[in-house]
Protein backbone atom coordinates (compact mmCIF):
# COMPACT_ATOMS: atom_id res chain seq x y z
CA UNK A 1 0.00 0.00 0.00
CA UNK A 2 1.22 3.37 -0.82
CA UNK A 3 -0.69 6.57 -0.61
CA UNK A 4 -1.37 9.78 1.54
CA UNK A 5 -1.38 10.69 5.35
CA UNK A 6 -3.59 12.83 6.42
CA UNK A 7 -3.89 14.59 10.08
CA UNK A 8 -7.52 13.66 11.36
CA UNK A 9 -7.44 15.55 14.74
CA UNK A 10 -4.51 14.52 15.65
CA UNK A 11 -4.09 10.74 14.36
CA UNK A 12 -2.56 9.96 11.34
CA UNK A 13 -4.71 8.64 8.78
CA UNK A 14 -3.68 7.28 5.48
CA UNK A 15 -5.33 6.71 2.35
CA UNK A 16 -5.37 6.34 -1.63
CA UNK A 17 -7.33 7.20 -4.53
CA UNK A 18 -9.26 4.09 -3.90
CA UNK A 19 -11.26 5.05 -1.14
CA UNK A 20 -13.05 8.13 -0.11
CA UNK A 21 -10.65 11.16 1.27
CA UNK A 22 -11.53 11.76 4.95
CA UNK A 23 -12.74 14.90 5.27
CA UNK A 24 -12.12 16.95 8.18
CA UNK A 25 -15.50 17.92 9.40
CA UNK A 26 -16.65 14.08 10.19
CA UNK A 27 -14.04 14.56 13.00
CA UNK A 28 -17.43 15.88 14.70
CA UNK A 29 -19.24 12.31 14.33
CA UNK A 30 -16.06 10.90 16.18
CA UNK A 31 -16.51 13.29 18.63
CA UNK A 32 -20.04 13.15 19.61
CA UNK A 33 -19.61 9.16 19.36
CA UNK A 34 -16.81 9.44 22.01
CA UNK A 35 -19.27 11.41 24.31
CA UNK A 36 -21.91 9.01 23.79
CA UNK A 37 -19.19 6.29 24.58
CA UNK A 38 -18.93 7.79 28.10
CA UNK A 39 -22.47 6.94 28.96
CA UNK A 40 -23.06 3.86 26.97
CA UNK A 41 -23.37 0.19 28.84
CA UNK A 42 -20.22 -1.89 28.51
CA UNK A 43 -19.79 -3.53 24.92
CA UNK A 44 -17.79 -3.06 21.80
CA UNK A 45 -18.56 -0.22 19.07
CA UNK A 46 -19.50 -0.49 15.30
CA UNK A 47 -18.97 1.46 12.24
CA UNK A 48 -20.57 0.73 9.15
CA UNK A 49 -19.07 1.65 5.98
CA UNK A 50 -16.24 2.41 7.74
CA UNK A 51 -14.14 3.43 4.59
CA UNK A 52 -10.18 3.93 5.74
CA UNK A 53 -11.98 3.45 9.38
CA UNK A 54 -10.82 7.07 10.50
CA UNK A 55 -13.68 7.73 11.91
CA UNK A 56 -14.42 4.86 14.12
CA UNK A 57 -10.46 5.28 15.56
CA UNK A 58 -10.69 8.67 16.61
CA UNK A 59 -14.35 7.67 18.41
CA UNK A 60 -12.26 4.82 20.15
CA UNK A 61 -8.66 6.02 20.54
CA UNK A 62 -7.84 5.40 23.40
CA UNK A 63 -10.96 4.64 25.34
CA UNK A 64 -10.23 0.41 25.67
CA UNK A 65 -13.43 -0.10 24.11
CA UNK A 66 -13.15 -2.96 21.00
CA UNK A 67 -13.60 -1.71 17.41
CA UNK A 68 -15.78 -3.61 14.64
CA UNK A 69 -15.59 -1.56 11.33
CA UNK A 70 -17.58 -3.22 8.11
CA UNK A 71 -17.09 -1.93 4.34
CA UNK A 72 -18.16 -3.27 1.24
CA UNK A 73 -14.80 -2.49 0.09
CA UNK A 74 -11.53 -5.04 -0.15
CA UNK A 75 -9.11 -1.49 -0.80
CA UNK A 76 -11.11 0.21 2.39
CA UNK A 77 -10.46 -2.56 4.74
CA UNK A 78 -6.93 -2.91 3.78
CA UNK A 79 -6.36 0.87 4.65
CA UNK A 80 -8.69 0.40 7.85
CA UNK A 81 -6.37 -2.33 9.18
CA UNK A 82 -2.95 -0.54 8.36
CA UNK A 83 -4.74 2.47 10.02
CA UNK A 84 -5.73 0.66 13.27
CA UNK A 85 -1.98 -0.65 13.49
CA UNK A 86 -0.90 2.26 13.08
CA UNK A 87 -3.14 4.52 15.48
CA UNK A 88 -2.64 1.53 18.24
CA UNK A 89 -6.72 0.30 18.44
CA UNK A 90 -7.97 -3.31 18.77
CA UNK A 91 -10.08 -3.30 15.64
CA UNK A 92 -11.58 -6.08 13.79
CA UNK A 93 -11.86 -5.31 10.12
CA UNK A 94 -14.83 -6.75 7.79
CA UNK A 95 -14.95 -7.41 4.23
CA UNK A 96 -18.27 -7.90 2.80
CA UNK A 97 -21.94 -6.15 2.62
CA UNK A 98 -22.68 -4.93 5.99
CA UNK A 99 -26.37 -6.99 5.99
CA UNK A 100 -23.88 -10.37 5.89
CA UNK A 101 -20.79 -9.26 8.37
CA UNK A 102 -22.79 -9.44 11.84
CA UNK A 103 -23.89 -12.08 13.98
CA UNK A 104 -27.68 -11.98 14.23
CA UNK A 105 -26.84 -12.06 18.15
CA UNK A 106 -24.18 -9.06 18.10
CA UNK A 107 -24.86 -6.12 20.06
CA UNK A 108 -22.70 -2.90 20.37
CA UNK A 109 -22.74 -0.14 22.67
CA UNK A 110 -22.13 2.75 20.21
CA UNK A 111 -22.69 2.50 16.26
CA UNK A 112 -21.30 5.01 13.69
CA UNK A 113 -22.84 5.03 10.54
CA UNK A 114 -20.69 6.80 7.48
CA UNK A 115 -22.87 5.82 4.47
CA UNK A 116 -22.63 7.08 0.81
CA UNK A 117 -25.84 9.33 0.54
CA UNK A 118 -25.30 11.45 -2.49
CA UNK A 119 -28.25 10.65 -4.84
CA UNK A 120 -27.04 8.52 -8.32
CA UNK A 121 -27.75 11.29 -10.70
CA UNK A 122 -25.49 13.80 -8.70
CA UNK A 123 -21.81 11.53 -8.51
CA UNK A 124 -20.55 12.98 -11.80
CA UNK A 125 -20.36 16.19 -9.74
CA UNK A 126 -17.27 14.78 -8.06
CA UNK A 127 -15.25 13.07 -9.97
CA UNK A 128 -12.34 12.47 -7.74
CA UNK A 129 -14.38 10.49 -5.28
CA UNK A 130 -14.65 6.69 -5.98
CA UNK A 131 -18.35 5.83 -6.85
CA UNK A 132 -19.05 3.44 -5.03
CA UNK A 133 -18.04 5.79 -1.65
CA UNK A 134 -20.49 8.48 -2.73
CA UNK A 135 -23.70 6.74 -4.35
CA UNK A 136 -26.14 6.27 -2.37
CA UNK A 137 -28.76 5.35 -4.90
CA UNK A 138 -31.63 7.27 -6.72
CA UNK A 139 -32.67 9.24 -4.01
CA UNK A 140 -29.25 9.05 -1.67
CA UNK A 141 -30.66 7.23 1.24
CA UNK A 142 -30.30 3.15 0.24
CA UNK A 143 -27.46 2.17 1.79
CA UNK A 144 -28.61 5.10 4.83
CA UNK A 145 -31.80 2.97 5.06
CA UNK A 146 -29.83 -0.70 5.44
CA UNK A 147 -27.51 1.07 7.92
CA UNK A 148 -30.68 2.17 10.14
CA UNK A 149 -32.07 -1.04 9.71
CA UNK A 150 -29.21 -2.63 11.05
CA UNK A 151 -28.71 -0.22 13.54
CA UNK A 152 -32.08 -1.44 14.59
CA UNK A 153 -31.13 -5.41 14.96
CA UNK A 154 -27.56 -4.49 16.66
CA UNK A 155 -27.76 -1.69 18.61
CA UNK A 156 -27.88 -2.35 22.39
CA UNK A 157 -31.04 -1.23 24.58
CA UNK A 158 -29.21 1.13 26.12
CA UNK A 159 -27.10 2.27 23.39
CA UNK A 160 -26.90 4.99 20.33
CA UNK A 161 -26.26 5.69 17.14
CA UNK A 162 -24.61 8.18 15.01
CA UNK A 163 -25.43 8.47 11.26
CA UNK A 164 -24.48 10.79 9.05
CA UNK A 165 -26.55 12.31 6.55
CA UNK A 166 -26.38 14.93 3.10
CA UNK A 167 -29.07 16.88 5.37
CA UNK A 168 -31.87 17.55 7.93
CA UNK A 169 -34.45 16.72 4.72
CA UNK A 170 -32.30 13.26 4.62
CA UNK A 171 -32.64 12.43 7.91
CA UNK A 172 -36.87 13.04 7.53
CA UNK A 173 -37.01 11.24 5.01
CA UNK A 174 -35.24 8.00 6.73
CA UNK A 175 -37.62 8.61 10.16
CA UNK A 176 -40.37 5.81 8.55
CA UNK A 177 -37.63 3.17 8.05
CA UNK A 178 -35.94 4.26 11.88
CA UNK A 179 -39.28 4.00 13.39
CA UNK A 180 -39.68 0.39 11.29
CA UNK A 181 -36.64 -0.61 13.32
CA UNK A 182 -37.68 0.62 16.93
CA UNK A 183 -35.60 3.65 16.60
CA UNK A 184 -36.29 7.12 17.44
CA UNK A 185 -34.45 10.68 15.75
CA UNK A 186 -32.99 12.64 19.27
CA UNK A 187 -30.57 15.26 17.73
CA UNK A 188 -30.01 16.08 14.24
CA UNK A 189 -26.47 18.26 13.98
CA UNK A 190 -25.95 20.23 11.19
CA UNK A 191 -22.69 21.09 9.88
CA UNK A 192 -21.02 22.41 6.53
CA UNK A 193 -20.73 19.70 3.87
CA UNK A 194 -23.67 17.05 6.10
CA UNK A 195 -25.60 16.43 9.32
CA UNK A 196 -25.40 14.07 11.75
CA UNK A 197 -28.47 12.24 13.38
CA UNK A 198 -28.48 10.61 16.79
CA UNK A 199 -31.03 7.38 17.15
CA UNK A 200 -32.04 5.73 20.67
CA UNK A 201 -34.32 2.92 20.76
CA UNK A 202 -37.75 4.06 20.95
CA UNK A 203 -39.37 4.45 24.39
CA UNK A 204 -36.47 2.24 25.62
CA UNK A 205 -37.33 -0.92 24.18
CA UNK A 206 -35.27 -3.55 24.55
CA UNK A 207 -35.04 -4.96 21.05
CA UNK A 208 -37.18 -5.56 18.15
CA UNK A 209 -38.84 -9.00 18.50
CA UNK A 210 -38.75 -8.33 22.25
CA UNK A 211 -35.58 -10.25 22.78
CA UNK A 212 -33.59 -9.73 25.99
CA UNK A 213 -30.37 -7.98 26.01
CA UNK A 214 -27.77 -8.50 28.28
CA UNK A 215 -25.84 -5.07 28.98
CA UNK A 216 -22.81 -6.46 30.15
CA UNK A 217 -22.27 -8.20 27.03
CA UNK A 218 -22.76 -7.65 22.76
CA UNK A 219 -25.19 -10.47 22.67
CA UNK A 220 -29.16 -11.17 23.51
CA UNK A 221 -30.63 -14.59 24.45
CA UNK A 222 -32.05 -15.61 20.76
CA UNK A 223 -34.95 -17.84 21.12
CA UNK A 224 -35.10 -22.02 20.00
CA UNK A 225 -31.77 -22.43 19.60
CA UNK A 226 -28.08 -22.22 20.74
CA UNK A 227 -25.64 -19.17 20.18
CA UNK A 228 -24.64 -18.68 17.20
CA UNK A 229 -21.06 -18.37 16.05
CA UNK A 230 -20.14 -15.54 13.82
CA UNK A 231 -19.17 -15.65 10.24
CA UNK A 232 -17.95 -12.79 9.39
CA UNK A 233 -14.58 -12.62 7.10
CA UNK A 234 -12.01 -10.01 8.86
CA UNK A 235 -8.92 -8.61 6.69
CA UNK A 236 -5.81 -10.29 7.93
CA UNK A 237 -3.82 -8.89 10.65
CA UNK A 238 -6.66 -7.53 12.98
CA UNK A 239 -7.99 -10.25 15.69
CA UNK A 240 -10.89 -12.03 14.13
CA UNK A 241 -11.96 -14.42 12.34
CA UNK A 242 -11.00 -15.87 8.89
CA UNK A 243 -8.97 -13.28 7.03
CA UNK A 244 -10.06 -12.63 3.31
CA UNK A 245 -7.11 -14.30 1.51
CA UNK A 246 -4.43 -12.39 -0.64
CA UNK A 247 -5.00 -8.65 0.34
CA UNK A 248 -2.06 -6.60 0.46
CA UNK A 249 -1.51 -5.27 4.25
CA UNK A 250 2.38 -4.56 5.05
CA UNK A 251 4.42 -4.85 8.50
CA UNK A 252 3.74 -1.12 9.64
CA UNK A 253 1.08 -0.13 11.28
CA UNK A 254 -14.82 6.15 3.58
CA UNK A 255 -16.71 8.50 4.27
CA UNK A 256 -17.87 11.47 4.55
CA UNK A 257 -19.15 12.95 1.70
CA UNK A 258 -18.10 13.98 -1.71
CA UNK A 259 -15.42 16.28 -2.24
CA UNK A 260 -16.57 19.44 -2.78
CA UNK A 261 -13.13 20.85 -3.36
Amino acid sequence: LAGETIDFDGLPIEYDDTVLTPRPWTAAQSHWARELLATAPDGPVLELCAGAGHIGLLAVHGTGRALVQVDASVHACAWAVRNARRCGVPAEVRHGRMGDMLAPQERFAVIIADPPWVPSDGVDRFPADPRTAIDGGPDGLDLARECVTIIGRHLQARGAAVLQVADREQAARLAPTAADSGLTTIEIRDHDRGALVLLRRTGGQTMAGGRSVDPKHDRTDEPGGDEQESGSPTVPGIEGPEGVPDLPVPDDPGTGGPDDD
